[in-house]
């Protein structure tokens, strides 16, 4: 008789829209199922998004997934996210499957290919399923767009295939809650219905005491438990989706408190690389889409970008780039991330039309130096230092950068911006980046680079800010126990009991 084959238990956690909170509720039962001893894992079959990271292997996956497998207290693997949709335009994203970049489809083209994506995430599953006693599924935006549903492999489709009950999660904060709810069931068909185990209303803010009747309307209007009632709590755990990148907006006088700017880019990516910055007491962070005067703010960011070549003609176009110039003239701070950093040199040459038609486009020329966009993308885990301080960060581009202030690192007595000293678990010893002979212009590959408190004091003391004080931990450190935050919260206001009990682990 041949030994039953293991497959672990699921639970999907899906939602009546975008940004209600499905990836932080993911997060929570990671960190709760882990807590108790099960070996559990996250997984969410497409993703789409530009903020991306990379896996011990070197491989790309969504970061949602990423702090998801940091809750449950596993590696990331590709296997949690095997199909990745990054943007590129409107109409089209780039398709990285099971970590590799597979090629740039249109939503059209994107289609047709559905057969093949769904063999792939049912593949990623089922072997999760089997090193596991329990994963956690997490939807994309709303479950219930029935122009999409027949061409779905992230919700309800999943959820059937996994056997997973599903928690409907609603957010309350954004008004309507109960026409989410009820309105997300009357777009479903039976047999899509019985899949939904209960609700968990999100962000509320008040006396819940003072929702009780609500929470009775909507149990006897669908029939389905509210297993809970979670209040707002400002946590610091990565989100996919993120308010201060679709209302970017100067929200603090730069007058009267320090406030560092982030340029928001058409095509941002990786705009997590900017939370450490957020629990700076007495530091504010302003992402702001439209050109405004500079002159106050202690430093500005261009962060990452998945089309470097369209946003530095944005920059361009807008005033951006003027104006960031007349600011480095006048004394001002920049850094450049990534795509950022690139777009900080002289030219950006795109033969190989990676990112549209084959051509160059002047930079800022704010850095002496050049970037060729060229395949192979590189995906690295990177341990390096900054004048002796340890840092560990991740490194996600399509480019090749050099020139004169690059070859000008190794002769400086700080070696520049950062000396790499280790990829991908392999000890290398290079150099990333560059900085201006003013010291006032720095760029680097490195997303993460504020995740090590020392770093990021130390870029704080480069702007003057040496009163302000970096939280305890950040970075990983800082995340785990955000993680356990969010866990004692959720336990607080949920029924986990009940939750576990559908899943039918025990």
């Amino acid at each position: 008789m041949s030994a039953e084959i293991k497959q672990a238990k699921c639970i999907a956690v899906l939602g009546t829209g975008s940004d209600v909170g499905k990836s932080v509720i993911a997060t929570a039962l990671c960190r709760i199922f882990s807590d108790r001893g099960y070996k559990v894992a996250p997984y969410k079959a497409q993703n789409m998004s530009n903020n991306s990271g990379v896996t011990p292997e070197g491989l790309e996956m969504g970061r949602a997934q990423i702090v998801q497998a940091e809750a449950a207290r596993i590696a990331p693997h590709v296997d949690m996210n095997p199909v990745l949709l990054k943007p590129v335009t409107q109409i089209g994203s780039q398709v990285v499957l099971l970590g590799k970049v597979h090629k740039d489809l249109s939503a059209a083209q994107y289609h047709r290919e559905k057969e093949k994506l769904w063999d792939t995430a049912c593949g990623a599953l089922d072997r999760l399923r089997a090193a596991n006693d329990v994963v956690v599924l997490e939807g994309a935006g709303s479950c219930a767009e029935v122009n999409l549903m027949a061409r779905d492999i992230v919700n309800l489709k999943m959820a059937a295939y996994a056997k997973a009950p599903v928690i409907l999660t609603a957010d309350i904060d954004r008004g309507g809650v109960f026409a989410q709810i009820v309105g997300t069931l009357a777009c479903l068909n039976k047999a899509e219905q019985d899949l939904i185990a209960g609700f968990v209303i999100n962000r509320f803010r008040g006396d819940i005491a003072l929702f009780k009747e609500g929470v009775e309307w909507i149990k006897k209007k669908t029939g389905k438990p509210v297993f809970g009632v979670l209040p707002w709590i400002n946590h610091h755990i990565p989100n996919e989706d993120s308010v201060v990148i679709e209302r970017p907006e100067a929200k603090t006088d730069p007058v009267k408190t320090p406030t560092v700017l982030v340029v928001r880019t058409p095509h941002i990516s990786n705009f997590t690389d900017f939370d450490a910055l957020f629990q700076v007491g007495g530091l504010a962070v302003d992402f702001v889409e439209h050109p405004i005067d500079l002159s106050a703010y202690k430093a500005i960011i261009l962060p990452g970008s998945k089309s470097t070549r369209s946003d530095l003609f944005w920059l361009v176009k807008t005033g951006w780039a003027s104006k960031i110039q007349a600011y480095v003239k006048n004394g001002g701070h920049v850094l450049g991330i990534c795509g950022g950093y690139q777009m900080l040199g002289t030219k950006v040459r795109d033969p190989e039309g990676l990112e549209g038609p084959p051509g160059d486009t002047d930079g800022l020329g704010l850095l002496l130096l050049e970037t060729v966009l060229k395949a192979p993308k590189t995906t690295t885990i990177s341990r390096f230092e900054w004048d002796g301080i340890p840092g560990l960060g991740y490194e996600i581009h399509m480019g090749r950068t050099a020139g004169a202030d690059r070859i000008a690192l190794g002769k400086k007595s700080n070696d520049g911006l950062l000396r790499v000293k280790e990829r991908n678990q392999q000890a290398c010893t290079e150099f990333d980046g560059a900085v201006a002979n003013s010291g006032r212009v720095m760029g680097t590959y490195m997303h993460g680079f504020f995740d090590s408190v020392p770093i990021l004091k130390k870029w704080l003391s480069l702007l003057g800010l040496n009163e302000l004080e970096p939280p305890e931990f950040c970075g990983p450190q800082g995340r785990d126990r955000q993680y356990d935050t969010l866990a004692r919260h959720f336990e607080k206001y949920v029924d986990v009991a009940a939750i576990v009990k559908v899943t039918n682990i025990d």
